[in-house]
């Protein structure tokens, strides 16, 4: 059995997407996963699965979502060695050691274009500062995720790729709970 982490993007904000953690726990379960827990509102679901290929689980959870609950939501999936892989090299270590609030990673669904991640780099962010490696960026956000202009909308927009954002204390509980 290999164990995953599934973060679902955009699901219960604002209103839209509304899906109960328990619905997508049940959701999961009729996939034939097992030991399906879920994490706060935002989506995020640790399975264990016997299936080898992760776009086969990430399309399949994107599909059932589709047909349960009629909207459309991509779904970034990591094993959980990919996501330890992932903490480890996280460029801004001591600032998330201070507060694992101010240090981001954004979960990509592909490796975005280097091209692209190069004009974003040019750009000024007022103290913000960002790390690609591979798919996912590291963001420090000193001054808070709610005021940088580094937003999941607008590095989708920048980076041409579709990713969710988690802060963090997020990471380090949902490490947590795969390892559990």
């Amino acid at each position: 059995m290999t164990t995953y982490i599934a973060l679902l993007r955009g699901i219960n904000v604002s209103g839209h997407n509304p899906i109960k953690m328990e619905a997508l726990k049940t959701l999961c379960e009729s996939l034939g996963f097992s030991q399906v827990r879920t994490y706060i509102q935002s989506g995020n679901v640790v399975f264990e699965s016997d299936e080898k290929d992760a776009s086969a689980l990430q399309a399949a959870i994107e599909a059932q979502i589709k047909q349960q609950f009629e909207f459309e939501v991509a779904v970034m999936l990591r094993t959980a060695t990919e996501w330890h892989q992932v903490m480890s090299r996280n460029p801004f270590q001591s600032a998330a050691d201070a507060d694992g609030t101010k240090v981001h990673i954004v979960f990509f669904s592909q490796a975005p274009d280097a091209a692209l991640v190069e004009q974003l780099s040019a750009l000024p962010f007022d103290g913000d500062k960002f790390v690609v490696i591979d798919r996912e960026m590291y963001l420090h956000c000193p001054n808070g995720y709610g005021r940088t202009k580094l937003s999941n909308p607008f590095i989708e927009r920048k980076l041409k790729v579709t990713s969710t954002t988690r802060n963090w204390r997020s990471v380090v509980t949902l490490s947590g709970m795969a390892e559990g």
